[in-house]
């Protein structure tokens, strides 16, 4: 039987951007429950995009270009069928595909030591919002790996 749909809170806008996908982001940097610290560091990041001549004006923008170009539309899902194990391809929910990529983008950004924290993820959300960068690398892979095992699309059910 399946689980019933758990009922996630709301999240409410931020405040500078009015955006509730701003604040659901400055939740996914948040670190031990250091909520403005992770304000600075996204609005640093926002900051950064704004004064880049090549980002473009509205960092809102370009942060929204970067959520749709690092979110995965597919994925595989590993299926005990008859003793083996199955990559089965499936489709990623909007809700997932939007965690996944606030994940990748934001380790991605981590990943890289030795510099602040906002300036990393500024130029990790540019890069994305262009199709490039570590965020869009991790999603193109799941791409190939569900393409490569379309063969047990079958078994998704």
């Amino acid at each position: 039987m399946r689980r019933p749909i758990k009922k996630r809170p709301a999240v409410n806008p931020d405040i500078v951007y009015g955006s509730v996908d701003v604040e659901r982001f400055i939740n996914y940097v948040m670190l031990d429950g250091k909520k403005e610290t992770a304000r600075k560091i996204v609005y640093g990041a926002f900051e950064i995009i704004k004064e880049d001549k090549e980002a473009g004006d509205d960092p809102l923008e370009v942060f929204n270009t970067a959520l749709r170009n690092a979110g995965p539309l597919m994925e595989v899902r590993s299926r005990r069928v008859g003793g083996a194990n199955y990559q089965v391809p499936r489709e990623v929910r909007p809700e997932r595909r939007q965690a996944l990529a606030y994940r990748w983008l934001i380790a991605a950004a981590r990943k890289q030591k030795g510099t602040p924290m906002h300036k990393v993820l500024a130029k990790e959300l540019m890069l994305a919002a262009k199709e490039e960068g570590d965020a869009v690398k991790k999603k193109e892979d799941t791409h190939k790996m569900a393409e490569a095992n379309r063969a047990f699309a079958h078994f998704a059910w």
